[in-house]
């Protein structure tokens, strides 16, 4: 008889992160990519059970060279180079207001950038345009840039033929906003 595969998370209030450092709300049917493949340390990534979606929270270090919208820039340009994008397309930075946040108080600033990067998936040759949002939260007295990313590639099927409707602005909304902060050893010695 096969392993049993991942199960995907009804939505969870308090799902941890870091290995409970952290927790946050999930949308309905993500998966947990660290059960499918290897997932870097300051990574926690998660897809969606039918649609290409993703979703990745990542620890990075603070870039104290950039400031402002320019530091939201930064991480899209960053990622759009890490995952090999042909081109990035910034069309949207926004700051977010701190007291919707739920690490308001050891967050100093927060952006949340929209924009298309345009990828080849592994072993494809054809990049799609994906539209990307980001949300960039900086906790300076941790040296810690906290990127949100949602990855929101055009859907192959209607959303009428799918098993589970693809995650929506809301969904990355709630992620965001909800993010808690548990155990701040996480960041190291202050």
């Amino acid at each position: 008889m096969p392993a049993p595969g991942p199960k995907p998370m009804e939505p969870a209030r308090d799902y941890p992160l870091f290995g409970g450092a952290f927790s946050a709300a999930l949308p309905p049917g993500a998966l947990d990519v660290s059960d499918l493949r290897p997932v870097p340390d300051n990574q926690e990534v998660f897809c969606h059970r039918v649609t290409d979606q993703s979703l990745i929270v990542e620890l990075l270090e603070l870039q104290a060279h950039v400031q402002g919208e320019e530091a939201a820039r930064y991480h899209f340009e960053d990622v759009g180079g890490v995952q090999g994008a042909r081109s990035v397309q910034v069309d949207s930075v926004q700051p977010l207001l701190l007291e919707n946040l739920a690490l308001r108080s050891c967050c100093q600033e927060a952006w949340v950038l929209s924009g298309k990067q345009q990828v080849a998936k592994e072993n494809h040759q054809v990049a799609k345009d994906v539209t990307v949002h980001q949300a960039l939260l900086r906790l300076p007295q941790y040296q810690t840039d906290l990127l949100l990313t949602f990855n929101d590639p055009p859907l192959s099927l209607g959303p009428e033929n799918l098993s589970l409707p693809p995650w929506s602005l809301g969904d990355f909304k709630q992620l965001v906003t909800g993010l808690t902060l548990h155990d701040p050893n996480i960041f190291g010695p202050q």
